[in-house]
């Protein structure tokens, strides 16, 4: 009798569940209630390098609680130091942007509607917000970045970040632009992930790669903008060896700022269509690197 892998039936059989919900379901993509605001969230607050540097250059961290873990899926968002000009946003700092003043809106969207979709239920009353040192990011499986342009790292953080993606885990990086207000943008990002990383670099992800089609089938690159400039998305990711064909550690959206979309999509600021685009690539991936 040939040996049957279990594990690889029970992640084919979940994709495939997966997938026949998103049929049904895809329709109603934009039904979801716009997170409110949760003042009362329990868990502990985020401290730290990151809340002091920020606060150094003239831009405090919003104020919020976290979750307490308690192993559901969780949306994760990294809290780091940025560089000069990361204040320009709604005196936000850049890790912070999309996260909807002193509510992470952008996230608590996106999770609504991924459980409404699919058979991920993670945690839908609020998110993480922890610093790149914190221990317990190795318990979440993804992690966001935004506004890589802005990163800055120290030596301790680089080893961490190291070590979270060579232990499994998955980062997602949003916005990314290219010498963008000053902060010399995509040159930084390509610098510092080459710290996290060395030998390892961006480079573009074909329209073919699975993480555009673990969930939602999504046909072109023809999809959303950047929130504000015009200018065609690009994505790139960093692959184990430089090989697409390997596993993806990190995923970036260059000049495709799809968090913006996640945070306003029941304000009518943008065309619903493109509001569903950045919703499906959310989902794929979510999807993605929950079974990859």
């Amino acid at each position: 009798m040939p040996h049957v892998n279990r594990r690889s039936v029970r992640t084919a059989w979940r994709a495939a569940r997966l997938r026949a919900v998103a049929a049904a379901a895809a329709p109603f993509l934009l039904t979801i209630v716009p997170a409110r605001a949760n003042a009362q969230r329990g868990g502990r607050f985020p401290g730290g390098g990151g809340s002091f540097l920020n606060g150094a250059l003239g831009c405090p961290n919003p104020p919020f609680r976290n979750l307490a873990y308690d192993g559901r899926f969780t949306f994760a968002r990294l809290i780091y130091a940025g560089g000069p000009g990361n204040c320009y946003y709604r005196g936000e700092p850049s890790w912070a942007h999309g996260f909807g003043y002193t509510n992470p809106t952008a996230e608590q969207n996106l999770m609504r509607l991924t459980a409404q979709l699919s058979l991920l239920h993670g945690h839908l009353d609020g998110s993480e917000a922890l610093e790149i040192e914190d221990p317990l990011l190795f318990k979440f499986p993804v992690a966001y970045l935004v506004e890589a342009g802005y990163l800055q790292l120290t030596d301790r953080q680089v080893k961490v970040l190291h070590d979270y993606l060579l232990k499994g885990g998955f980062i997602i990086v949003d916005d990314s632009r290219d010498d963008f207000r000053g902060s010399g943008g995509w040159a930084n990002l390509a610098m510092q992930f080459g710290r996290i990383l060395p030998g390892l670099e961006p480079i573009d992800v074909p329209i073919t790669h699975p993480i555009f089609h673990s969930f939602f089938d999504v046909p072109s690159f023809n999809v959303i903008h950047q929130y504000y400039d015009r200018g065609p998305p690009i994505f790139r990711g960093i692959f184990q060896d430089n090989d697409p064909r390997k596993r993806l550690l990190v995923m970036i959206d260059f000049n495709t700022d799809i968090s913006n979309y996640w945070e306003f999509s029941a304000m009518g600021f943008r065309p619903v269509s493109e509001s569903n685009q950045a919703f499906e690539l959310g989902v794929n991936y979510l999807i993605y690197a929950l079974t990859h």
